[in-house]
């Protein structure tokens, strides 16, 4: 089956290499009446995120280390059985492999810098939420005779 809709982009100018992804097709429940009992519809993607050459060096440590949990023997794998088409679950899953792969290498966020927040700024919040506990005193149904 050849009519995939292109490379999968992760990040960038860099995609998921066609050649390194593993596909095994299986039986899988779910919708599809007597249909679904004859024809391998489940996709399962696997990816070898450790011997890859496709992903930059930087790139591939940070995947290795946040997918840590997800990876067996450096390979990790994406299952889809949501669709009745064989074709449908594998964009899904290698759409679902590529945006994982996305997040994974993405570059840590760059650290909080503590601020001194301005005094004025700090008594005027203080003053607001005594007007508003006020407001809110208030209302309480005490003085009502």
């Amino acid at each position: 089956m050849d009519g995939m809709s292109g490379p999968y982009v992760i990040r960038g100018s860099v995609s998921l290499p066609e050649a390194e992804l593993m596909w095994r097709f299986s039986r899988s429940g779910g919708p599809g009446g007597q249909h679904v009992n004859t024809s391998d519809s489940q996709v399962e993607l696997r990816f070898d995120l450790a011997k890859t050459e496709a992903l930059p060096p930087v790139w591939k440590e940070r995947a290795l280390a946040k997918l840590a949990g997800r990876l067996v023997d450096g390979v990790i794998s994406v299952r889809s059985s949501e669709h009745r088409s064989q074709w449908r679950n594998r964009e899904t899953a290698a759409v679902r492999l590529a945006s994982l792969l996305a997040e994974a290498t993405a570059p840590p966020p760059k650290p909080r810098r503590a601020i001194r927040i301005p005094r004025g700024i700090n008594e005027r919040r203080l003053r607001e939420k005594k007007q508003r506990s006020d407001t809110k005193r208030g209302r309480t149904g005490r003085d009502w005779g």
